[in-house]
C-alpha cells in the first residue's frame, strides 16, 4: 500500500491499530544518497572502529534525505497455529517546507540511478511526499506559531502568498464589512500558513478553513479584536492542528516509538541513523550517546544480516549478496524446515507483494526483513527445541 500526503492523515487510525496488535515491525528506508564524497582520510575503512564509522557516516546522514520509508507490520493470527499477517506500506516523504523550515539536501547520482533502475516513483516523492520534522525543528515552528512571529522562507510559498495577499487586498478595496471571499485550491498545511500570513498582514480581515477552501471575511478592527480574544480556545486548537499537519510523518514516528514493538531490518544501521536525525533529534557527536538514544526509542532492534550469519555457515547455504536472495534461500528446499515454516498472509490492500517481487521498494524490503526473521527463528527453534515459532510468540 502506497501512502502519500493526500492519504496520510486518514490512514493514521488504521496504522495505530495495526501497531497496537503487532508482534514486530519490519523497516526499510530509501535515501537520496548513501555516502558523501569525503576526503581520503575521512572515507570509510574496514579498520574503522564503530565510533569512527559513526562520525564519518553522520556527515552523510546530514547531507542526504529520506525519500521512502517501508514498514511491514507482522501479527500472529488468532486461533491459527504458525500463521501471521503482514501489512506492508510505502510512505513517500518530503521535508517540511513550512514557515522558517526550508531544508537543503543533496542527491547522489549513483543512488538516483539505482532507485530509478528499480522503478522508484520520484514524482510521488517530490509532489506527494509526507512532510516531517524532528523535535528541534518542531520547537522552532511551535514558537513561531504561538508568538505570531511567522516568516515564510521557501520561494514557492512566498510567491503563492504574495499572489494571495494581492488578490485579497484588491478585493478588500471594494468589499464591505461582512463580505466573504473564497481562496480555492489551497490545501494541507499551506492553507494554515496562508491564514497565518493574511491575519498578520491585514488587520481588517478574519479567516476560516472550510471544505471549499480558505474563507476570508472583511471585519472591523474592533470585531477582529473580539474574534481573536473570544476564540482563544478555538484558536489554540487551530494552531495545534497547524502543527499536527506540518509534523506529518513525525506523528506516526511518535506512535511507533510509543508502541515499543521490536524493530526488524536488514543491514539497518544507516536506517537507524536517519530515523534519529530526521524524526527525533540531530545526531549527537558521541556514538555512545547515539546508541543510548536509539535504544531508548526502540529497546528491541533485530538486524537480520547479523541474525543469519551463523546459520548460513552452519547449514552451508549458498553465498548471497542481498536481502531478496536471503529470503529466497530460506523459502527454498535448501531450508530443511521450509515445509513447516510460518505461513504469512498479506493484509488488505497489501496483496501486491504476494504476486510480484519489488526489490529495493522500501515496503517490500521491510516485508522481506520480517519474513526472514520468522523463517530463521523457526529454523533455529526446530533445530534446538523441536517446537513451533507460534508457541514461543503466543
Amino acid at each position: 500500500m502506497d501512502v502519500g500526503a493526500d492519504e496520510f492523515e486518514q490512514s493514521l487510525p488504521l496504522l495505530q491499530k495495526l501497531l497496537r496488535e503487532a508482534d514486530f515491525v519490519g523497516l526499510d528506508i530509501e535515501f537520496t544518497g548513501l555516502r558523501s564524497n569525503l576526503s581520503r582520510l575521512q572515507q570509510i575503512s574496514l579498520f574503522d572502529l564503530p565510533s569512527d564509522w559513526y562520525l564519518k557516516t553522520r556527515q552523510s546522514i546530514q547531507q542526504f534525505t529520506v525519500c521512502q520509508i517501508g514498514l511491514s507490520v507482522f501479527s500472529s493470527i488468532e486461533g491459527e497455529s504458525n500463521m501471521y499477517s503482514a501489512h506492508s506500506c510505502n510512505f513517500f516523504l518530503f521535508p517540511t517546507t513550512f514557515g522558517i523550515l526550508d531544508a537543503e539536501f543533496s542527491f547522489q547520482a549513483s543512488s538516483v540511478q539505482f532507485l530509478n533502475q528499480y522503478g522508484f516513483n520520484y514524482n510521488k516523492f517530490l509532489k506527494k511526499g509526507i512532510p516531517y520534522m524532528n523535535e528541534e525543528q518542531e520547537k522552532k515552528i511551535k514558537h513561531s506559531i504561538l508568538t505570531g512571529n511567522w516568516k515564510v522562507r521557501s520561494s514557492l510559498d512566498k510567491d503563492q502568498v504574495k499572489v494571495v495577499i494581492d488578490e485579497v487586498t484588491q478585493w478588500l478595496d471594494l468589499a464591505e464589512e461582512g463580505d466573504e471571499m473564497t481562496l480555492p485550491d489551497i490545501a494541507g498545511f499551506q492553507a494554515y500558513e496562508v491564514q497565518l500570513v493574511l491575519r498578520q498582514a491585514l488587520p481588517n480581515i478574519w479567516t476560516m478553513l472550510r471544505e471549499q477552501g480558505v474563507i476570508v471575511k472583511k471585519v472591523s478592527q474592533q470585531h477582529r479584536w473580539y474574534l481573536e480574544h473570544a476564540s482563544g480556545d478555538r484558536d489554540s486548537c487551530w494552531k495545534e492542528q497547524i502543527l499536527l499537519s506540518a509534523r506529518g510523518f513525525s506523528v506516526f514516528f511518535e506512535m511507533l516509538v510509543q508502541a515499543q514493538k521490536p524493530l526488524v531490518g536488514h543491514n539497518m544501521m544507516m536506517d537507524l541513523l536517519h530515523l534519529h536525525e530526521k524524526f527525533f533529534r540531530p545526531l549527537p557527536e558521541s556514538y555512545d550517546q547515539f546508541k543510548q538514544n536509539i535504544h531508548n526509542l526502540f529497546p528491541v532492534l533485530i538486524d537480520t544480516k547479523n541474525v543469519t550469519k551463523d546459520i548460513w555457515k552452519e547449514l552451508h547455504f549458498p553465498r548471497v549478496s542481498n536481502l531478496l536472495e536471503v529470503y529466497e534461500v530460506l523459502s527454498s528446499n535448501l531450508n530443511p524446515t521450509s515445509d513447516s515454516a510460518p505461513v504469512i498472509v498479506h493484509g488488505y490492500k497489501c496483496e501486491k507483494y504476494a504476486k510480484m517481487k519489488c526489490p529495493h521498494e522500501a515496503g517490500y524490503d521491510a516485508f522481506l526483513s520480517g519474513s526472514v526473521l520468522l523463517k530463521v527463528a523457526h529454523l533455529l527453534l526446530q533445530r534446538v527445541h523441536g517446537i513451533s515459532m507460534y508457541w514461543l510468540l503466543t
